[in-house]
This record gives structure tokens, C-alpha cells and sequence, in this order.
């Protein structure tokens, strides 16, 4: 549930421990035979490899190379052979050198994966989660059986607001912790990536500072470096990268022009969910405040030929202030930028351009706007 959508964890690179690379991954499901199949599924030097095979009396093997691992791959299930979108039935693993094994009785999504240092990891990792995985649970169960009434409540909607915010505190700790107590590890790098969406450039470089120089050193720390640089130029306490783009009438909006307002970026998309629900959150602040020195530039992940999409979610949103795109999904090139790795995603800006907040969701938008400006 957590509300955000990020784009990194899907795509890091390769790791280079390994020399060669050479995986086998076997498994247990049951007893199946044919027809039914588990399909893998993983990306590879810019490349979606996908491979299946038959059970037989629920087991499977597959082998390969990869270069070098790990590489994210998705193992799935499906008892009738019809296609490996055709089940909901998968497990998340990581290919790397070595034999992974996998052990389910009925469903794949339970099973327990060994054998490999990153995957034996991630179930650290992911046992370190569920008390966060239960919260949101709870939470969204809390709010499905509240009737409408109580959710339009400004009562329930600060509670839950307080609760989401209790849940992302908690969300950050685990990951800073697995991070400082699993230096030596790849999962620690992906921890670092969803760290790295609410915390500051100086935490975040101190934890990536941190991991072993092995780890810094692979392709996918070697990527996180790069980002380095971009991180620290949108740090708490600097001006925002100065940057131009065209509204949704072509005319070029320079973020410069909007000097002596308070200013808030926000980064979105009308593909994004967790966007289009905290819409409703930005333009309340933006009704209470426009007319006391403060206005919102968005700056859309919409994706190519998709300019009537962007529109139409401006239109249904009530989105009344400027907007601009370049119509380049995650290669907005103002994305790019401001190394923006996942939506929704917003910087406050003073009257000089500086950046005093970040990610301001829910209410506290409107609680520092009110600190700023006044209570109205």
C-alpha cells in the first residue's frame, strides 16, 4: 500500500560478484505435471529473457548465464501451461551464481527461496518488512469498511494521515537499519533506493559511503553514485535546479519566473495511482493558498503521445495551475534532473528558489504552508 510508485527498483543493474555468472534454479511445487508450467522471467543487457518449463511431479530446473548476478527475476506458476500472464502465482527471486532453491506446497508466492547469498537476503528483508506490510494492511482494511461518510471526515482523514506518516517512519527506519547492519549486501542497495525517495542528500550518501567497496563498485552502485551529484543538487537548503519546459498550451515556463512566490514542484503523472490520489490533497492547499504569494508548477511523467491523457487528468483533477511536460515518461528530462526515481514527488521552494521541504503529502502541505504564511 504504500503509496508511491518507483521506478529504480525495477531496473537495477546487473551486481559483478560473480565472474561467470552461471545460475541453476530448482524447485518444489506439490506434485504437478504437465500441462502445468513455471515460467522465469528476467532482463538482461537491455533484454526481457523469458524461459518455461514443464513440471513433473512439481518439480522444475532451469540454468543458465547471466554475466554476472544478481539479476531480479520473476518465477511464475500456472497448473494449466496457458501462458505465464495467465496467473496471478509468482515469487520475486534474484539470479546469481550458485543454486537457488525454491519449496512451495501450493502456490509459489509462499515459497521459501535458499541457497544464494542475495536471496537468502531478501527473506531478511522481507521478514523485517512485515510488520510494515501488516500496518498498511490494517490500515487499508480500516478504511474499506469505513462508510463514506466517515472517509470524506476531516476527522478520519488526519487520523489516517497521522498513520500513514507513523507507518513511513517506521518504513525508513527498517531500510536505514538493514542498510547499516548489511554492508556487504546487493538487497542493501535496493533498501538504499527506497530510502533514498524521503531521506536528504547527506543521509543518503552516508549510507552509501557505507557499503563495502565490493558493493559500491558493482554496476548497480556504480549507477547509484551517478546519482549522487543530482541528490545532493536538490539537498534541503539549496536552489533548485533551474529548468524549462513547455505548458500544456507549448508555450516554454522557465521554474525562474515563478522567483518570489513559494513554489511547489510536484512531480506526477496521470498513469500514477498514488498520484491521482493525492491530488485531492495539493489542490485544497493550492485553493486555501493562491492568493498569498504561493502557486504550484506540475511537471508530468506522461508518457509519449499521451498528451490527451495529461489533459483529460488535469481536467478531472481540477489541476488549475500550471503544467508542463515533455511527454517523456521517466526520461523527462526535468525528472532526470532532479533524479526523480519515484512519483508522486514534490520540493517547496522559497521566494529565492530554495528548497525549505520535500514530499509534503496529506496534510502537511498545507500544515507548512500554514507555518509559512499564516493560518487563513
Amino acid at each position: 500500500m504504500k503509496k508511491i510508485i518507483l521506478m529504480a527498483l525495477a531496473c537495477l543493474p546487473a551486481f559483478v560478484f560473480a565472474q561467470d555468472g552461471k545460475y541453476t534454479v530448482e524447485g518444489t511445487i506439490g506434485t504437478y505435471n504437465a500441462p502445468a508450467k513455471i515460467y522465469l522471467q528476467y532482463r538482461f543487457n537491455g533484454k526481457v529473457i523469458t524461459d518455461s518449463t514443464l513440471l513433473k511431479d512439481g518439480k522444475f530446473q532451469f540454468s543458465g548465464a547471466i554475466g554476472s548476478g544478481p539479476v531480479k527475476g520473476n518465477i511464475r506458476f500456472n497448473k494449466s501451461g496457458t501462458g505465464m500472464m495467465a496467473s496471478n502465482d509468482y515469487k520475486q527471486i534474484f539470479l546469481e551464481k550458485g543454486t537457488i532453491t525454491l519449496t512451495a506446497d501450493t502456490l509459489l508466492q509462499s515459497a521459501k527461496v535458499t541457497g544464494t547469498k542475495a536471496n537468502e537476503d531478501d527473506a531478511r528483508y522481507g521478514l523485517a518488512f512485515k510488520p510494515i506490510d501488516d500496518a498498511y494492511a490494517a490500515l487499508e482494511a480500516k478504511n474499506k469498511a469505513a462508510t463514506p461518510e466517515q472517509q470524506q471526515s476531516e476527522a478520519f482523514k488526519a487520523e489516517n494521515n497521522k498513520a500513514e506518516k507513523a507507518i513511513a517512519a517506521q518504513d525508513a527506519a527498517i531500510n536505514k537499519k538493514f542498510i547499516q547492519d548489511n554492508p556487504d549486501s546487493y538487497i542493501s542497495l535496493i533498501a538504499l533506493e527506497g530510502y533514498a525517495y524521503s531521506a536528504d542528500y547527506p543521509d543518503i550518501a552516508a549510507l552509501f559511503n557505507g557499503l563495502t567497496p565490493a558493493v559500491q563498485q558493482t554496476d548497480a552502485g556504480k549507477k547509484f553514485a551517478e546519482r549522487l551529484p543530482k541528490l545532493k543538487t536538490i539537498a534541503l537548503g539549496g536552489i533548485a535546479p533551474e529548468f524549462a519546459e513547455a505548458d500544456t498550451s507549448g508555450k516554454i515556463i522557465n521554474l525562474s519566473s515563478f522567483r518570489g512566490k513559494y513554489v511547489l514542484v510536484d512531480f506526477w503523472a496521470s498513469w500514477c495511482g498514488p498520484c491521482r490520489g493525492e491530488n485531492p490533497n495539493v489542490v485544497k492547499a493550492y485553493n486555501r493558498y493562491k492568493g498569498q504569494n504561493f502557486t504550484i508548477i506540475g511537471v508530468s511523467l506522461d508518457q509519449p503521445n499521451a498528451k490527451d491523457k495529461w489533459l483529460a487528468a488535469i481536467h478531472k483533477d481540477g489541476l488549475t495551475w500550471t503544467q508542463v511536460s515533455d511527454l517523456k515518461f521517466w526520461n523527462s528530462k526535468t525528472a532526470v534532473l532532479y533524479g526523480i526515481q519515484g512519483i508522486p514527488q514534490n520540493f517547496l521552494l522559497d521566494p529565492n528558489g530554495k528548497i525549505i521541504a520535500k514530499n509534503l503529502r496529506g496534510d502537511d502541505l498545507e500544515d507548512k504552508l500554514e507555518e509559512l504564511l499564516g493560518k487563513i
